[in-house]
């Protein structure tokens, strides 16, 4: 994949499946890749905050769930 804007939906499909492929690849990335999947993260961005919101939690799903700690006495 060419280091270029992300303008379209295959654009961005394979700025992601790129990132999976090296976010996946057990060895330790070194300067080339790891610069390559930090560079596609910033680029993805973009899009998801655009096209690919994640709303916020309900604050009674949080409670529920355990997203806020509570302590029994």
């Amino acid at each position: 994949m060419d280091t270029r804007l992300i303008r379209t939906e295959p654009d961005y499909e394979a700025a992601l499946d790129e990132t999976a492929s090296l976010m996946g690849d057990d060895r330790l990335l070194g300067p080339p890749e790891g610069g390559r999947l930090d560079m596609l993260a910033t680029l993805v961005q973009v899009p998801e905050a655009q096209h690919h919101p994640v709303p916020p939690p309900d604050p009674i799903e949080a409670i529920n769930c355990g997203g806020i700690a509570s302590a029994r006495i």
